[in-house]
């Protein structure tokens, strides 16, 4: 039986604010959106038109508002996810990019626009659906990206992502960043290092959403703790073990006055700045996100 899309958009919110949902409402018309294959403002309208809604749309709105519900993430559900002007695809295995990193990605946008060279070079570690890497593509339009992923299933969201919106200018690879570590005795990665080798001393800006969640810190959020990969997460025991990797890799690869950005929680601001420091970066600072919290730490190299 049909319902009005007005009636579903009440009954959907009121669900998932029992459910725990930070913002149900802007939920519920994302889910309906994706069912009628519409824009969230269209479903608005809907609403106030006093539309109806068919028997197999509402079917399929009411098992998504379901599992919902159950704190599966709304970006698996829609299989996209905005970030700044793009649209991901996204699911299972892969990271959900997050709000937040918008403003990490801007440090790196506005080093790239300040670059003198035509075709100015970014490389993205870590890189988990393509959402920084891609960002960059879209808003430098002469830039020109190198992106590494280790996990397989991530890599996958982001070649069908770098395959969409990488205008021929995003190179993805497949790689753990930790085998880039040049310290003493360990063993680099031979595939990734060559294939980053042509790079050393080159890159202008090289920006990282890292793992960084120490590992005895379970998040609180169902979405994130039961749904975003484990290998996203953790990163020893203070959460900084690859942030430690990646400032000695930097060190190699950036060129002299070239940027560091570096995401990471509330709280691990100092620590970085100082093993930064101790690295050899200058001019480390960290910087707030939009909720006025410590979001990002830059450094020159």
């Amino acid at each position: 039986m049909s319902a009005s899309v007005a009636a579903v958009l009440s009954e959907l919110r009121v669900q998932l604010e029992a459910a725990g949902i930070e913002d149900p409402g802007a939920d519920v018309e994302l889910i309906v959106a994706h069912v009628l294959d519409v824009a969230r403002g269209r479903v608005q309208a809907l609403a106030l038109l006093g539309s109806e809604i068919d028997d197999a749309s509402l079917g399929r709105i009411r098992d998504l508002a379901d599992e919902r519900a159950r704190r599966v993430p709304l970006q698996h559900l829609t299989g996209r996810a905005p970030f700044r002007g793009i649209e991901l695809e996204v699911g299972p295995g892969v990271f959900v990019p997050r709000p937040e990193t918008e403003t990490v990605a801007q440090f790196a946008i506005d080093a790239l626009r300040a670059v003198p060279d035509p075709e100015p070079l970014a490389v993205d570690l870590c890189t988990g659906s393509g959402a920084i890497a891609l960002s960059l593509a879209n808003e430098v339009p002469t830039a020109r990206i190198r992106a590494v992923e280790k996990s397989p299933e991530a890599h996958a969201w982001a070649a069908r992502n770098v395959a969409r919106l990488g205008d021929g200018r995003v190179d993805l690879l497949l790689g753990d960043v930790a085998d880039l570590d040049p310290e003493p005795g360990r063993p680099a990665s031979a595939a990734l290092a060559e294939a980053l080798e042509p790079l050393v001393g080159r890159v202008h800006v090289l920006v990282s959403n890292p793992p960084y969640v120490p590992s005895g810190m379970v998040p609180r959020d169902p979405e994130v703790r039961d749904h975003d990969p484990a290998l996203a997460l953790y990163s020893g025991t203070d959460g900084l073990d690859l942030i430690r990797v990646i400032s000695r890799a930097a060190r190699r690869l950036v060129a002299p006055g070239g940027l560091l950005v570096l995401e990471h929680a509330e709280g691990q601001g100092r620590a970085i700045r100082e093993l930064l420091a101790a690295d050899g970066w200058r001019a480390a600072a960290t910087h707030q996100d939009l909720t006025l919290r410590d979001r990002a730490t830059t450094a020159i190299r």
